[in-house]
């Protein structure tokens, strides 16, 4: 068997990697997700994503993985957080990894202290931006490490971000939930 192979597949195996999906409310009582955007570099470069990342050999379990990630990545103590619910595991599509999501309410912290480098900056964007006419679109993308151009949904995101992969995926699940007040948030 090759190195990455699961056993009976030709299929390199999946990274497993865990994320934190924070939700608040603000001042207003504005139900709010909070989004990073990624530095300019490695494979999820530029992209707005949840804060997370790859299971380390000393994580406990996947969510003490997506619990220090958030500490590392926003300084998101694990005390800050009440974790609502386990999402569904997704499985990235090109870049070999197996995420499960963990959604959490938090207690905002006064100012939001990232991880220059690996963040650009802190994104807390509002259900109702989400769900609002001309959010969400669908177009037909070509990525420079794509074989063919494809069609890639997304929702617009202030700033002219653009919530697409992985984290589309989630939040695209994730809003009829709390919409329907599946968990106090």
């Amino acid at each position: 068997m090759g190195v990455g192979e699961a056993a009976g597949s030709l299929e390199p195996a999946l990274r497993a990697a865990a994320v934190l999906v924070p939700v608040f409310r603000d001042e207003a009582g504005e139900l709010r997700l909070v989004l990073v955007r990624r530095g300019n570099f490695g494979v999820h470069g530029g992209q707005l994503a949840f804060p997370g990342g790859k299971t380390d050999p000393t994580d406990a379990s996947p969510l003490h993985t997506a619990l220090r990630e958030a500490e590392e990545e926003v300084g998101l103590r694990p005390e800050q957080v009440r974790v609502l619910a386990a999402l569904p595991v997704l499985n990235t599509f090109t870049t070999g990894f197996r995420v499960a999501p963990f959604l959490g309410r938090i207690e905002r912290p006064e100012v939001w202290r990232w991880q220059t480098g690996e963040i650009e900056e802190v994104l807390e964007v509002p259900v109702s931006a989400l769900l609002a006419p001309g959010a969400h679109a669908t177009e037909t993308w070509q990525l420079p490490d794509w074989p063919r151009a494809a069609p890639v949904s997304f929702y617009r995101v202030a700033g002219g971000h653009q919530l697409w992969g992985l984290s589309y995926r989630i939040v695209r699940g994730l809003l009829p939930r709390l919409l329907a007040g599946e968990w106090e948030v």
